[in-house]
């Protein structure tokens, strides 16, 4: 008995003791402030002591000490000869402290451990604070003394290992709370109780003098000192420069600086939500030159601090939604530039033409960025080539006479386009300046006007072409509502501020995905900003550090635990939604339905869809994850049981008993081939099993993503036709490799690529029900003279759909046509447009260049991705859409701008895949692997860059396309 009522104490009156908000009532007590309402929201004994002064800390320090030593005892008390129930304890006080009470429990922790074992803590604490008084960093402090107190714990009780356990459990829980919450010790020094001064001085435990030789974070020193500092680290020019932190006392670097006439220095600001990617706040603040004595610089200094609060800096930080976190400021070293400058890594005016602005003239800097002197102006075009890098300087018309060498120009303009890589892609705003000798970076920032970056590169597979209203009225909310569920699941908390309707849009009426918010949510996730691109696609990927790897854990693990038991959830929800509602659907004749009973299926089409696309985005990452995990290349995989080859298979299995019959006949087109087997029984048996893979495969279309596709059942001519090729090329092609899968690893990938296949069969059988659905409802509506021609309907959004079914009253449509007709049109322009720009910078659809670009005149070689391994020699032959089916000869090397599920047939046929995008994990790629045929994927603008009937060589294990005829 005694041992369970000891059991439930700790478990339950020990966190409901750590979740007293004691230090919170003893602060408003005494000094009427709410420490939850205060600074970073923490109840901590280092909050009490900032906003409450010395007495309120000591009193916080007793409260909090006293609950550590308080769960000790009770633990001894109950179990006198079990010191790891005394570790139980302190955990179960700690965890109710960080949830209920808003602290990390340090202080909890050490008294508790004082009682616990005084030897082991005190040891603890001597080596801890010998090395945080040597280093003068809490975080690395706080770290070492965990690892310490468990080390020794260890030692000291290494015939227990359920202690053992605990022990490590314990510094564990800590260190993962250290990184939870905001530190209550960076607050700024302006706020503190200057009774409390001295103790926050010390424990704080920055090094005295910051520069820019140290690793510095933008949120305690501005992303101004910061990304210098991040680029002085990896090499780059960047005078050195010392910090003075928000609040701190500016006297330690007054005495530490001496600048001189020879040796002048600048003082520069360095405000948190300055140089940000969303706000410059260029002009806001001062930058003071020339600086060549103490006197002038500590006026410098003061001049800098005043400027933060002019009010036109105020009502900036205000429109932007910026909270007055303070200033520092960056004391550096002033060059003195023979040439200097700004750059923009791409034009901010027409980022499309891929030009690098470089503004420069002799002399400094200051010249241009005060704006008093018009500078020369270049435009420097950049191509990274597969040989060789291409660099061409254009003079804009306001140069009149040139001052600035062509060599600088070069330099900065490569090493502008060097930082935006640095910075993720990232456009950047650069000033510079050149000594002769090397070339200095004195700042760099984003072009905010350039942001968000959207992308097509990944949605151009996903969703590719021209998109029609209805189609992005329902694909939209999915993409994006899906995707927010599972960064929300990782992130929690940390995704509140994240606006996941914004991770898609259109431009041009094409998809492109918010790179920004991606990159955005991969840092939080302590992943690499390349991650989705990875993922989906099977381009490298850099490794995430372990320090964001382990505080990131907690959200991994949840992710891990959905990517573990994503086989099981996937078939219960198959067994139980899936499978019997399209059993229904299918059963149904949908032309009989009334416009009510079609809008009920469809709402319950979109409500099994959610759960769809969350499996046809996880399965693919799942897969792709397995197979860089466990190592397995994609062509020892066996993709029979996804819908394309499956299809395929079908197909071909058909196209050899035809050829078998009509062996004697000459096939010439479908019309032949089909009134050949009209002749005989068995070839009418033959047809039949054609319409059955058309109703068993009918679902399966150029794009399964866009219900306005028509799918093979819309059109069986298409497939007839395909059918005619593979029954005319019967036994010329490559058979499908027997993948051996006795490997354990290759089980497991292989497990998720057949789930992968069934999802995919699944997404694209409910798209294909609601492209039917709406179908019918086109009918009626053409039927009531609400629209004119049968596939005007994908002209409207599915919420213009439900507001004219709900009309009772039946108004006049004529609007509603002049706004379908004025939609056509604009798709009609949209889908004559070329060279659609893979990245687009900003909210503002530009003008996409049609010019022939400068690389397709001087490289003969591509880089893409390699997706299916072999060499091929071969011509030309662009295919741009399913519908521009013609005969596929020998040697011909198929051109496409991508591949769904629906092509595999027509790609059969080919001896060399080249796709605009696309991975490994592509449905081209899958279908060139099991044939053997060479395929290379990612080659930007395919079709335009090469043309009909051009010779090339493809490589596709490396990735290379070689021109080798005009």
């Amino acid at each position: 008995m005694t041992f369970l009522i000891g059991a439930l104490i700790i478990f339950i009156v020990c966190p409901l003791l750590g979740g007293l908000p004691l230090i919170n009532w003893l602060t408003y007590a005494i000094k009427g402030k709410k420490l939850s309402q205060l600074g970073t929201g923490n109840v901590s004994v280092s909050a009490a002591f900032y906003h409450g002064g010395t007495l309120v800390g000591v009193l916080a320090v007793l409260s909090e000490a006293g609950k550590g030593i308080i769960v000790v005892l009770l633990a001894r008390y109950f179990f006198p000869f079990e010191p790891f129930w005394e570790l139980m304890a302190l955990i179960a006080l700690i965890i109710g402290r960080y949830w209920r009470g808003k602290g990390a429990g340090t202080t909890n922790l050490f008294w508790g451990m004082m009682v616990h074992d005084w030897a082991a803590t005190f040891l603890t604490a001597l080596i801890g604070l010998s090395s945080f008084t040597i280093f003068r960093d809490r975080v690395t402090g706080r770290l070492v003394a965990l690892l310490l107190l468990a080390f020794i714990l260890t030692v000291r009780h290494s015939h227990d290992l359920g202690y053992i356990v605990l022990a490590w459990s314990l510094s564990g829980l800590m260190a993962w709370i250290f990184s939870k919450i905001p530190d209550d010790l960076s607050l700024p020094e302006t706020g503190i109780k200057s009774s409390s001064k001295n103790m926050f001085t010390f424990f704080r435990g920055e090094k005295s003098i910051l520069s820019l030789n140290d690793k510095l974070e933008s949120n305690k020193v501005g992303s101004k000192a910061a990304n210098l500092a991040y680029l002085r680290s990896l090499g780059y020019g960047v005078p050195n420069g010392w910090i003075l932190l928000p609040g701190d006392d500016s006297q330690i670097l007054l005495d530490y600086i001496d600048p001189s006439i020879e040796n002048p220095f600048a003082v520069r600001s360095s405000a948190m939500g300055e140089d940000t990617e969303t706000a410059s706040a260029a002009g806001q603040y001062l930058t003071i030159l020339n600086v060549t004595n103490k006197g002038e610089l500590q006026r410098a200094i003061l001049d800098c601090l005043t400027a933060y609060n002019h009010p036109h800096a105020v009502k900036y930080r205000r429109d932007k939604g910026q909270s007055d976190e303070g200033i520092a400021l960056l004391i550096q070293k002033q060059i003195k530039g023979t040439f200097s400058g700004v750059a923009f890594s791409r034009d901010p005016v027409n980022p499309l033409n891929n030009c690098v602005i470089v503004e420069a003239l002799p002399g400094g800097a200051n010249q241009i960025v005060s704006g008093k002197i018009t500078p020369e102006q270049y435009k420097v075009e950049v191509y990274n080539e597969l040989e060789n890098d291409v660099i061409n300087i254009k003079n804009t018309e306001q140069i009149k006479s040139r001052n600035v060498p062509n060599f600088i120009i070069e330099k900065v303009a490569i090493l502008a386009r060097d930082i935006e890589t640095l910075y993720h892609g990232v456009p950047q705003d650069i000033e510079w300046t050149y000594d002769g000798e090397t070339l200095w970076i004195l700042q760099t920032r984003s072009i905010t006007n350039l942001q968000p970056i959207w992308t097509r590169k990944i949605a151009s597979e996903v969703i590719p072409g021209v998109i029609h209203p209805l189609t992005w009225s329902i694909n939209k909310p999915l993409t994006c509502g899906v995707w927010g569920d599972i960064f929300t699941l990782v992130l929690k908390d940390r995704a509140t501020d994240l606006d996941f309707s914004q991770t898609a849009t259109l431009h041009y009426q094409q998809a492109y995905f918010n790179a920004t918010l991606l990159g955005q949510i991969f840092r939080r996730m302590g992943l690499p900003p390349e991650s989705l691109e990875f993922l989906t696609r099977g381009t490298k990927m850099t490794k995430p550090s372990i320090s964001s790897t382990i505080s990131n854990l907690p959200g991994l693990f949840r992710l891990l635990k959905r990517e573990w038991t994503l086989k099981k959830d996937f078939w219960e929800d198959y067994q139980q939604q899936f499978k019997p509602q399209l059993e229904k659907l299918q059963h149904q004749d949908i032309n009989q339905l009334s416009p009510q009973e079609l809008l009920q299926n469809i709402d319950k089409i979109l409500s099994l869809l959610k759960p769809a696309t969350y499996y046809s985005i996880l399965a693919p990452l799942s897969l792709a994850l397995r197979q860089t995990i466990l190592k397995v290349s994609p062509e020892k995989l066996n993709n029979s049981v996804t819908p394309e080859i499956a299809a395929l298979q079908s197909l071909e299995n058909l196209a050899n008993e035809i050829n078998l019959l009509t062996n004697e006949e000459n096939i010439d087109n479908r019309e032949d081939l089909f009134s050949i087997l009209e002749k005989s029984q068995k070839g009418k048996n033959l047809i039949q099993e054609f319409y059955q893979i058309i109703e068993d495969y009918g679902y399966l279309s150029d794009v399964a993503t866009d219900i306005s596709i028509p799918c093979w059942r819309d059109n069986p001519n298409i497939v007839k036709i395909l059918l005619t090729q593979l029954t005319k090329n019967s036994g010329q092609r490559n058979n499908i490799s027997r993948k051996n899968n006795s490997n354990w690893r290759i089980k497991q990938v292989q497990k998720r690529l057949n789930l992968k296949g069934k999802v995919t069969e699944i997404y694209s059988q409910l798209l294909a029900q609601l492209r039917w659905h709406f179908l019918a409802l086109s009918h009626y509506l053409i039927e009531t003279q609400v629209i004119q021609e049968y596939h005007d309907i994908f002209e409207l959004t599915y919420a213009e759909i439900l507001d004219i079914i709900q009309d009772e009253n039946k108004n006049n449509y004529t609007e509603l046509n002049k706004k379908i007709s004025k939609r056509k049109e604009q798709f009609n322009i949209h889908q004559n447009l070329k060279r659609i720009p893979y990245i687009v910078y900003g909210n503002i659809t530009p003008i996409p260049d049609n010019k022939t670009k400068l690389s397709s005149n001087s490289s003969r070689k591509f880089q893409g991705i390699g997706a299916s391994f072999g060499q091929a020699e071969g011509y030309i032959k662009i295919c741009r859409n399913f519908q521009q089916i013609e005969e596929i000869k020998a040697n011909t090397i198929l051109v496409i701008p991508y591949a769904d599920s629906g092509w595999s047939p027509l790609l059969a046929n080919a001896d060399g895949i080249i796709a605009e995008v696309g991975g490994a994990l592509s449905h081209g790629a899958i279908i060139a692997r099991e044939y053997g045929i060479p395929a290379v994927m990612n080659i930007d603008h395919a079709t335009e860059i090469f043309r009909e009937g051009q010779k090339v060589k493809i490589d596709g294990q490396q990735g290379i396309i070689e021109l080798l005829e005009d």
